[in-house]
């Protein structure tokens, strides 16, 4: 049941180590690491994407910046509580870390797949572009009775048909991790630049239907800042 649950979410990105390595926490003794990884997309830009990573992973070779490497992990979320309220983190868990010599054997850098529950209402839009574009949070279940929230982005049909999806539809989906900055502003009129983690969906399957729909029309590769809202 366990090794299922695991499959329910599977995520494989490559780049280049960007910021050092510190301490997040400790569990029954094993202590976790954080750090920033630069994933390259097709377009010449890159995403900026959290890992964590457990000292057993990393005990031999030191993640220094610049290294290249691939994880293989889940796409994991957690709450954060602050003077600013409680906030949705997301990282990416690492299970393996494989270093990689040259950067241009590189492929594929960034693919994720979740199985999970639509846990709120689906929100259908359009950009200032006229992209079609849904908001879903998938809740994917993690053993010992856990669950990560994963928001995610659909496009074009795709985000016309899962607009018509309700809560508790379970569907399968395959597609990138991005990295999207934003602005907020502050009770005191301070505007704030912040990044938000998602997925850009490119494939959804309903799981208890036969249909599938894949989206070529995805516009993953081609704008640096595809949720630009008005």
């Amino acid at each position: 049941m366990v090794g299922n649950i695991i499959e329910n979410n599977m995520v494989t990105i490559s780049g280049k180590v960007v910021s050092n390595i510190e301490y997040s926490h400790e569990v029954y003794g094993e202590g976790f690491y954080y750090f920033m990884l630069e994933v390259p997309r097709l377009s010449n830009s890159s995403d900026l994407i959290p890992v964590t990573v457990s000292e057993r992973l990393i005990a031999r070779q030191k993640l220094d910046i610049g290294k290249f490497i691939e994880v293989e992990g889940q796409f994991r979320s957690y709450n954060s509580y602050s003077n600013e309220g409680n906030k949705l983190v997301l990282t990416v868990f690492a299970r393996e870390i494989n270093f990689v010599e040259d950067e241009n054997k590189i492929r594929n850098s960034n693919q994720i797949y979740l199985n999970g529950y639509i846990c709120k209402r689906p929100i259908y839009r359009t950009t200032p572009f006229g992209r079609e574009i849904t908001d879903i949070l998938l809740a994917v279940n993690r053993p010992y009775n856990k669950s990560d929230y994963i928001p995610c982005i659909s496009w074009g049909r795709n985000a016309r048909y899962s607009e018509g999806l309700t809560v508790g539809d379970n569907i399968k989906v395959w597609g990138r991790i991005q990295s999207r900055e934003y602005q907020k502003k502050l009770e005191s009129g301070e505007v704030i630049t912040k990044v938000a983690y998602e997925v850009s969906v490119s494939k959804m399957e309903v799981a208890n239907g036969p249909q599938k729909f894949e989206n070529p029309e995805s516009p993953e590769e081609n704008m640096s800042n595809p949720r630009s809202s008005g």
